[in-house]
């Protein structure tokens, strides 16, 4: 069976037939940019051009901001890492849903979901989230914001 995976910061897609090939505990990183690892997928996962990917860890801090973050909300590493996912990109979901914490706490995905994102005093804006656990001990999310047309 295929594992597929997705680099958060290039957007790379691949499929492994093993996960752990020669029984190493380093993370499988990109071979396409070198990023330090990657998220594993359960399904095939087609990010849109223009989406923007953000790393949290295990209590929903931003620990990398990926490919198309800088463009879609103006923020870079620098200005985010460490801080609230929630907090960083002003994330507020309809009916005060809370997909992160979700995804953080049972570990299932969360995709298709409607966001209004208003990044650190930057002017609202409407996006399509779609979150991925991360199957290892460290846990954490991959968010994937895709802004609505």
């Amino acid at each position: 069976m295929a594992h597929l995976f997705i680099c958060p910061n290039c957007g790379n897609r691949t499929s492994e037939s093993d996960r752990n090939a020669g029984f190493t505990r380093v993370p499988k990183g990109c071979a396409k940019c070198g990023f330090g690892f990657l998220f594993e997928l359960l399904d095939d996962y087609y990010p849109a051009p223009n989406a923007a990917f953000f790393v949290c860890d295990r209590e929903g801090r931003v620990i990398g901001c990926g490919r198309g973050s800088f463009e879609l909300t103006g923020l870079d590493d620098e200005r985010v890492i460490g801080r609230s996912v929630r907090e960083v990109l002003g994330l507020d979901f309809p009916n005060g849903d809370d997909p992160v914490g979700t995804v953080l706490e049972w570990g299932v995905r969360a995709l298709g979901r409607p966001v209004t994102v208003n990044a650190e005093g930057d002017l609202p804006a409407q996006a399509v989230a779609d979150l991925f656990p991360a199957y290892d001990d460290d846990g954490g999310l991959l968010l994937v914001l895709t802004p609505s047309k």
